[in-house]
């Protein structure tokens, strides 16, 4: 199957088995906040991407803080023609190009161990789940500023604003999405880079117990899904 010409609609069930075939971060670092984007929140953005709004098929991708490719790679299993990922973390790299490999996707993916700040050139579409800010503030926002510098769309996944447990309830019920309004700040931030929010999208997102400050075995919290275009 040419993936690149990619034009019969993918089921999201794929979507998600082929994300989770990827070999995740074996050495996450707490200081970069690598936290693997689950395959259903990954199926969600790339889909609502490809489907909804066709910014992935046939488009160059690039996906800032790419970890081990999850995002890319499932942007170029849906038909993107160009990916391109970047990344502090060597071994996160290292770990994108192994999922390269072996998805059969080296024609059309290329991988950069560095700063995002050495990103150049126009995409059509990124995608990215930076940093939320948490070990290094305002870490998301340097994500947001390059990614409209470099591409007209933009889905960026960022932490909700606030703990709210009917949320919580109401995503596990769903076991989907449900739109929601954007936070005031970012919409203020965004707007400020040459942006505007055209949805939010609240996910539920799981992560296991990983680093030694973590006191539960599981941890459950809402991520909003930001779609953003680049104002002209």
């Amino acid at each position: 199957m040419d993936r690149h010409a990619q034009k019969r609609l993918i089921r999201k069930l794929d979507l998600e088995l082929f994300v989770a075939s990827l070999q995740p971060q074996p050495n996450p670092q707490v200081q970069l906040e690598q936290y693997t984007t689950p395959e259903a929140i990954a199926a969600n953005l790339l889909y609502l991407a490809a489907y909804t709004h066709n910014d992935i098929i046939s488009k160059s991708v690039l996906d800032l803080g790419c970890g081990t490719g999850r995002l890319g790679l499932g942007a170029a299993f849906l038909g993107a023609t160009e990916i391109v990922g970047i990344d502090l973390d060597p071994i996160a790299i290292k770990t994108a190009q192994t999922n390269t490999q072996k998805t059969g996707l080296s024609n059309c993916a290329q991988w950069i161990n560095g700063d995002i700040s050495a990103i150049e050139g126009r995409f059509d579409t990124v995608v990215q789940n930076p940093p939320f800010g948490v070990q290094n503030r305002k870490a998301d926002q340097a994500f947001l500023v390059k990614a409209l510098e470099v591409a007209d769309k933009v889905y960026s996944i960022h932490k909700h604003p606030e703990v709210d447990e009917h949320l919580i309830k109401m995503l596990k019920s769903s076991g989907s999405f449900v739109q929601v309004h954007p936070s005031p700040f970012l919409e203020g931030f965004i707007a400020k880079s040459g942006g505007a929010i055209t949805a939010v999208y609240s996910m539920l997102m799981t992560i296991p117990k990983m680093f030694e400050f973590h006191r539960k075995l599981k941890h459950d919290f809402v991520i909003d899904l930001y779609i953003i275009e680049k104002q002209q």
